[in-house]
């Protein structure tokens, strides 16, 4: 165990000032919750929260060759992105077509900006490095001087540009959308199923903006309900429905693979090209539990087509029973059945999401 002492954010004091749960969470203390994490998470359904997600990694991408670079890196592709102000979600992978991070890349006036996981930042600052080698036409950048605000629930929008003026410009983004105002960047990148903003803004900055919020009726969110909305709305949480060992196609991230152009020879094509063709076996599928119990992380299931194992679950606060991520066959579908202590639950395999805009729209299979 590391003797490493846990890393703060600059919003640390204001966490444990709202009576916030400090736990370590990938080496940083940062709040679970603010007393009920249930009543957090119908708070940004029906309204609005904000969330601290200031331990995640920055990384500012500049330079001649960092375009190539990033086609060379990434599976989505970058070209994508034809203009500054947008964003894409792609992965990392290994030359074995496993994810090595997931994460956002913005196209900037100059540049690009990556926001990676907070679990994976030596890992994926080493890996960056090692496939950069000594070419020197372009510099990758960490910026620990940046906090993240991610502020999200249908009044998001309302309250934040209220709260903060500056960020009223970004009322119109579309989706995956940014702007930049100074060192301040405002995106429409969430992570709940409802809409929002990303603030990420110089750390000497992020206790006023923070306060400004919970005066405008957006008060803090902790990592709990977080999990639990990002869950609902149908999202891969990294190291637990993803991560080295396990391919996107696997994982339900086939959408974000850019196979063309051909030529393009992107980390761990080669792999994937030899599973595509292949046949892949396995896939992520949603799972509901609508009998008492609750469903966890390495549970095992039964399905029609052989077993499986459910890598993300917890019970849904807006539909009022438990739902999961299942790796399970590739047909898979219909009924199943899990053990939860010791006895035979049913369960059923549908798509993901289970909730877009505080409504059910999961559909059977």
């Amino acid at each position: 165990m590391s003797n490493q002492p846990l890393g703060k954010t600059a919003l640390h004091a204001e966490h444990v000032a709202a009576g916030g749960k400090m736990v370590d969470f990938a080496g940083w203390h940062m709040p679970l919750n603010y007393g009920s994490q249930i009543e957090e998470h119908n708070q940004v359904r029906s309204c609005a929260g904000q969330f601290d997600v200031s331990h995640m990694t920055v990384v500012d991408a500049d330079g001649a060759g960092i375009a190539d670079f990033l086609r060379r890196v990434l599976a989505n592709n970058i070209d994508k992105l034809k203009v500054s102000g947008r964003a894409l979600y792609g992965a990392l992978l290994n030359e074995a077509g496993g994810v090595v991070d997931d994460l956002i890349v913005y196209r900037r006036a100059a540049g690009y900006r990556l926001v990676v996981n907070a679990g994976t930042r030596q890992k994926v600052l080493d890996w960056l490095a090692q496939q950069q080698g000594s070419d020197t036409s372009f510099t990758l950048t960490e910026r620990p001087d940046l906090a993240i605000l991610a502020v999200q629930g249908p009044e998001a929008v309302a309250r934040c540009s209220a709260a903060l003026p500056r960020t009223a410009a970004g009322a119109d983004l579309k989706p995956f959308w940014m702007f930049e105002d100074g060192d301040w960047m405002v995106a429409r990148t969430g992570y709940t199923g409802e809409d929002g903003f990303e603030l990420i803004l110089p750390s000497a900055d992020v206790v006023d903006a923070y306060r400004a919020l919970v005066a405008a009726g957006v008060p803090p969110i902790g990592l709990g309900a977080r999990d639990t909305l990002r869950l609902e709305a149908g999202l891969n949480l990294y190291g637990h429905d993803m991560d080295d060992s396990v391919n996107p196609l696997s994982a339900n991230m086939a959408w974000t693979i850019a196979w063309t152009p051909p030529e393009r020879d992107f980390v761990g094509r080669a792999a994937l090209e030899k599973i595509k063709s292949a046949g892949r076996h396995e896939q992520l599928l949603g799972v509901v539990l609508r009998s008492r119990g609750v469903l966890r992380e390495g549970q095992e299931i039964t399905t029609n087509a052989g077993p499986g194992v459910l890598t993300s679950g917890a019970f849904s606060p807006t539909l009022g029973y438990s739902i999961a991520f299942a790796r399970v066959p590739l047909a898979a579908a219909g009924k199943a059945t899990v053990e939860i202590r010791k006895k035979q639950f049913e369960i059923e395999l549908v798509k993901a999401p289970f909730v877009r805009n505080g409504t059910q729209v999961y559909k059977p299979l």
